[in-house]
């Protein structure tokens, strides 16, 4: 199916890409239906668009590539709602804040995006954690790995 996306325009996805948030995103409880787009060839960057607004795209990453010593518990009650079976079947992302000096880019460490890629089913998640931003710095403590 053809759909329109904010970064890269009028692109062709297969029915299996489609990522179910059950409950929306938090200030987006109306959007459910979201893909994941390499920002481009190579790059760690991706962009979780929307299918029902084409201007609607996060920049994502996944945060353990920049952050060495992130780290969360996820509840039994989000493993129910993402049927996660092992550890095997998640994938942890974090929004971006981009910045127009890109090394000042941020991520919300505080409400990462789990995304079970077998059951095609994702969720944002609010960590109670208070040693996590959700302003950090991206670049901070490495460099990309």
């Amino acid at each position: 199916m053809m759909i329109q996306t904010k970064y890269h325009g009028e692109i062709s996805i297969e029915e299996n890409e489609i990522l179910k948030f059950e409950q929306g995103i938090p200030g987006f409880n109306d959007e459910k239906d979201f893909i994941l787009i390499p920002l481009e060839q190579g790059s760690p960057f991706l962009i979780l668009q929307s299918m029902q607004t084409a201007e609607l795209g996060f920049v994502v990453v996944n945060p353990f590539q920049f952050t060495a010593d992130y780290e969360f518990d996820l509840s039994e009650s989000d493993k129910e709602i993402l049927e996660i079976k092992s550890e095997k079947d998640v994938e942890v992302y974090t929004i971006l804040t981009v910045k127009e000096r890109f090394e000042e880019t941020t991520a919300n460490l505080q409400a990462p995006l789990i995304v079970n890629r077998n059951q095609n089913k994702a969720k944002q998640i609010i960590l109670n954690e208070q040693k996590y931003s959700i302003k950090h710095n991206l670049f901070a403590q490495t460099q990309l790995k």
